[in-house]
């Protein structure tokens, strides 16, 4: 046995359940290992879709997902979606060849490389450390919830391994693990370590769950918490991505202190159903939402980190408002806006823990601003759809909103929807529902247009109990067009609905009011729907909503090929959300 093929022994045998990549020499024997383990390998079509589809694999399956790439240009091509992992904190492990030749073409400084986009760099170092090297890796990744590269420097993966070293990968193998990961705890079970992530039941313990750390003030900081609790008249929950698997003792608390739910863009759908749920904070917020959640007296936030997005540019939160902060990094807390209070610690365990101190609280007498009356004002208007808007389509073109709700009410309820970037963003986002926070996909942690198409991939294989769709610019899908091929490839049924503006939105509406020229960020019409059926793809051109019945007719089945609906959009005036970004910038 030699380093590469041990590296995908001990991977395998903790649980990795796909990778992704591109193979080229440097990465090709270590890829098979991965297979030859019951590895499922999805190939991309560029190191860029791979990279993201893991990312969002690894979301929405809540495990450590694998990318595997070439030293050099393999590694640099996936640099965007490594990046967008890292700032994500998305436990993601990067198996990257290393050339080490000084006069190699391929030899650049990959470790200063992740470094640099803040992924978490390390090395498999030898024949005799490639178990310890691997497994901490691995370890990393998913008990630190970060992004991890892991060098596999190309003279070390061919070293034959001595025969202890073989031994303790068959002991893995075998399910046993070594001695010392048995005294740690630390033994992989047959199915895998999992995060607690966006697709688990909320019935169901994390596999792995940091409770509110100790020392520190930590039990001070929670008292301080259900005291703030306790005194609040007007308290608004915000759950971010690190709330994921929380929602039973989230609104469990909530209800004893009568708060209201928001969630920020990445987290939506977190408590889709609820009576009391205002949908997304910041940008994206309707009025209904922006006004109650300004109003506020007490916000917490539970796994979020109140980017500029999410508090609009800080202007969402009143100024006589108490803001909270439990998060499991502590890093995070307090690191985009002040707070009054910042408790460390798991989501979860935080929220019973404090549930526990306020049990000798009735939740009648905690009704908060939960009256009958608001629960009725928020069934009718809290959602961007029941905002009334002047419709902007006609000559040959859709209005974004109008194309959003009727493809609501047409797409199944049990889907994933995945998001690129660009000016169309939140017409999707806000005016397309879903069922649960397992339903949302938004790579969007580096702003990077181009992710939406393998995002959508990765959730897709993740979910594969969902209608996948796919949320795109005409930017966006060009720039990623090749990964059409995967999805055909790997017989995805998947929508892709593309927002076509025949442009760059976001410049175009940022530069245009002042009579900049914008020959540089406007084209041609493009006709997408013919590309697409290049690819091996159902297709249909959207001018009006006439044109969505062939989408019906796609949803009654088999539904053998993927759907791209090209729908032409109007592009008269900036997304809403646009508009607030480009003043507060």
């Amino acid at each position: 046995m030699n380093v590469a093929e041990a590296v995908g022994a001990v991977l395998a045998s903790w649980g990795v359940r796909a990778a992704f990549g591109v193979v080229g020499s440097g990465n090709f024997h270590v890829t098979n290992a991965l297979t030859e383990q019951g590895v499922r390998y999805v190939a991309a079509r560029h190191e860029g879709g791979a990279a993201t589809m893991a990312d969002a694999y690894s979301r929405m399956s809540g495990t450590v997902a694998v990318l595997t790439v070439h030293q050099g240009p393999g590694l640099t091509n996936a640099l965007t979606g490594i990046t967008e992992a890292a700032k994500s904190r998305t436990p993601l492990l990067v198996l990257a060849a290393e050339a080490t030749s000084p006069r190699s073409n391929f030899r650049i400084d990959q470790a200063a490389l992740a470094a640099a986009v803040g992924a978490h760099g390390a090395r498999v170092g030898s024949a005799e450390t490639v178990v310890d090297d691997t497994v901490m890796a691995y370890l990393a990744a998913l008990l630190g919830r970060r992004t991890v590269l892991l060098n596999l420097p190309l003279d070390v993966q061919a070293e034959e391994l001595p025969d202890d070293v073989v031994h303790a990968v068959q002991e893995l193998r075998a399910g046993r693990g070594s001695r010392r990961q048995e005294a740690a705890g630390l033994v992989p079970p047959p199915w895998g370590l999992t995060f607690p992530s966006l697709g688990e039941s909320d019935e169901e313990e994390p596999i792995v769950s940091a409770a509110p750390a100790e020392g520190s003030g930590a039990s001070g900081a929670l008292a301080e918490l259900a005291g703030l609790l306790a005194a609040a008249e007007r308290p608004v929950f915000v759950a971010g991505r690190g709330a994921r698997g929380s929602r039973m003792e989230l609104e469990a608390l909530g209800e004893r202190v009568g708060a209201l739910f928001a969630t920020s863009a990445v987290a939506k759908g977190h408590f889709h159903g609820s009576p009391w749920d205002l949908d997304v904070s910041g940008g994206f917020a309707s009025p209904l939402a922006a006004e109650l959640i300004g109003a506020a007296d007490l916000v917490v936030g539970w796994g979020c980190s109140f980017t500029m997005w999410t508090t609009r540019h800080g202007t969402l939160i009143g100024p006589d408002a108490k803001v909270v902060q439990v998060d499991i990094d502590p890093d995070a807390i307090g690191g985009n806006r002040p707070v009054d209070l910042g408790v460390v610690g798991d989501v979860r365990e935080t929220a019973r823990t404090v549930g526990a101190l306020l049990a000798d609280r009735s939740p009648a007498a905690a009704l908060g601003w939960r009256s009958p009356e608001l629960a009725e004002r928020i069934a009718r208007e809290v959602r961007w759809r029941d905002v009334p808007y002047e419709d902007l389509g006609g000559d040959g073109r859709i209005d974004p909103r109008t194309l959003s709700i009727e493809l609501d009410d047409l797409l199944p309820e049990e889907r994933v929807v995945s998001i690129d970037s660009g000016n169309f963003m939140g017409y999707p986002t806000m005016f397309m529902s879903v069922p649960d926070g397992s339903g949302f996909c938004f790579t969007q942690a580096f702003q990077s247009i181009g992710l939406g198409l393998a995002t959508a991939i990765g959730a897709a294989l993740a979910r594969p109990d969902r209608l996948p769709v796919a949320a795109l610019g005409d930017g966006g899908l060009l720039m990623s067009v090749a990964e059409l091929e995967t999805v055909v490839r790997l017989g995805l049924p998947m929508v892709v609905v593309v927002y076509d503006d025949q442009g760059y939105g976001a410049e175009v509406h940022h530069f245009g009011p002042d009579g900049f020229p914008l020959d540089t960020v406007t084209f041609p019409a493009v006709d997408i729907a013919e590309i697409a059926r290049g690819f091996g793809c159902e297709a249909v051109t959207v001018q009006d909503r006439g044109d969505l019945a062939d989408v019906a007719e796609w949803l009654k089945g088999p539904r053998d090929k993927p759907l791209v609906v090209h729908a032409k959009v109007a592009a008269g005036k900036p997304a809403w959300w646009l508009e607030e970004a480009f003043r507060g910038h």
